[in-house]
C-alpha cells in the first residue's frame, strides 16, 4: 500500500507544475489587504514565523505575500562569522546532505545520486574543478528566512539558467525522486574566490514563484533553454562574505560546491542539522 508521502510524490508527476507555480506567484504579488493580510497571518501562524527578528514586525505592513516571504531581518539577527578562515552558512534551513563529490556524483538521499555536471548545466568543463571536491545541500522550509548570502567573498564569473521540472524539494520528495536537484529548474552561480571556483546553485521547486539575484533581478528567460551569462572581469561583480546574493520567492534548496581539498565542514554539520545564515559552517584551506 502506498504511503501518504508516496501519493504526494506520485501526484507531483501528474500536476502541471509550472502552471501551478506561476499562478501561485501571481497570487503572492496581490496587494489587496483583504487578500494578502489574512494569507500572511494564516501562513505565519501555521509555520511559526518569528516576526521579532524581522525588520518589519507588523504583518499588515508588507506590500504583498512575496514581500513578507523575502522579508529582511534586523541587522543583528544573524551575526556573520568574520574570521578569515571561516566558511559561513549561506541560508537558514536544514542540511539535506553534505560530503565529497565522488566520481562526478553528489549524494542526494538513500539510493539516489546525481551528476555535478548535470547540476551545473551539462558542461563538463564547468564541472571539472569540482570533481573530487565537496558539496552541501541545504533545504529552506516555508518558515525560514529566504535570502541567500555568500559563504565567502567572491567575484561572479558566470550565471547559468537551467530549465527543468518543479518538484517539491521537501524531504519526502528528495527521498523518492531520482536526480531531483539536477532535474528541477535552477540558477547556477559560479564565483572566483580565494580558494578557487565556488558554485552556488539556487534550485526552484513546486510553488516557487521565482529566483532572484542581486545583479540580474528576476531570473526568468522567456525561452526555456539553458542560458549562460558570463561577466567581464574588467567591471567585476564582487560580493563580500555574508552579503546577500539572491533570494527565493517561496522556499527551496541551495547546493554549494567547492574544489578538492579547499574546505573542511565542521563535524557538527550533519544531515538533518538545522543551520542559520552567517554561522560558521566550515573552514577554508588556503
Amino acid at each position: 500500500m502506498l504511503s501518504k508521502d508516496d501519493l504526494f510524490v506520485f501526484n507531483q508527476y501528474l500536476t502541471p507544475q509550472h502552471l501551478l507555480s506561476r499562478g501561485a506567484g501571481l497570487l503572492a504579488e496581490c496587494t489587496l489587504p483583504a487578500i494578502k493580510d489574512p494569507f500572511i497571518r494564516l501562513f505565519s501562524k501555521h509555520f511559526g514565523v518569528n516576526f521579532q527578528e524581522a525588520e518589519i514586525e507588523d504583518p499588515t505592513q508588507f506590500k504583498h505575500f512575496n514581500d513578507f516571504f523575502t522579508r529582511a531581518l534586523k541587522p543583528d539577527a544573524r551575526p556573520i562569522d568574520t574570521a578569515p578562515e571561516a566558511l559561513v552558512c549561506p541560508v537558514d534551513g536544514t542540511i539535506s546532505q553534505l560530503g565529497d563529490i565522488t566520481h562526478d556524483q553528489i549524494f542526494q538521499a538513500k539510493g539516489h545520486s546525481y551528476s555535478v555536471s548535470d547540476l551545473l548545466g551539462g558542461d563538463p568543463y564547468r564541472a571539472e574543478p569540482f570533481l573530487g571536491g565537496s558539496f552541501a545541500t541545504i533545504y529552506l522550509s516555508p518558515k525560514d528566512y529566504h535570502r541567500i548570502h555568500m559563504p565567502l567573498a567572491g567575484t561572479l564569473r558566470e550565471m547559468v539558467y537551467v530549465p527543468g521540472k518543479l518538484f517539491s524539494v521537501n524531504p519526502a520528495t528528495t527521498d523518492r525522486v531520482p536526480r531531483l536537484f539536477a532535474r528541477n529548474e535552477r540558477v547556477v552561480c559560479i564565483f572566483e574566490t580565494e580558494i578557487g571556483p565556488m558554485a552556488l546553485v539556487l534550485v526552484g521547486a513546486m510553488i516557487v514563484a521565482s529566483i532572484e539575484t542581486i545583479w540580474a533581478g528576476l531570473v526568468a528567460p522567456l525561452k526555456r533553454h539553458v542560458k549562460v551569462t558570463r561577466y567581464a572581469m574588467e567591471e567585476p561583480i564582487h560580493i563580500e562574505k555574508g552579503m546577500e546574493m539572491g533570494r527565493f520567492k517561496l522556499g527551496s534548496t541551495v547546493v554549494m560546491c567547492f574544489p578538492a581539498g579547499k574546505t573542511q565542514f565542521l563535524e557538527s554539520m550533519q544531515a538533518n542539522s538545522g543551520v542559520r545564515m552567517g554561522e560558521r559552517f566550515g573552514l577554508i584551506n588556503r
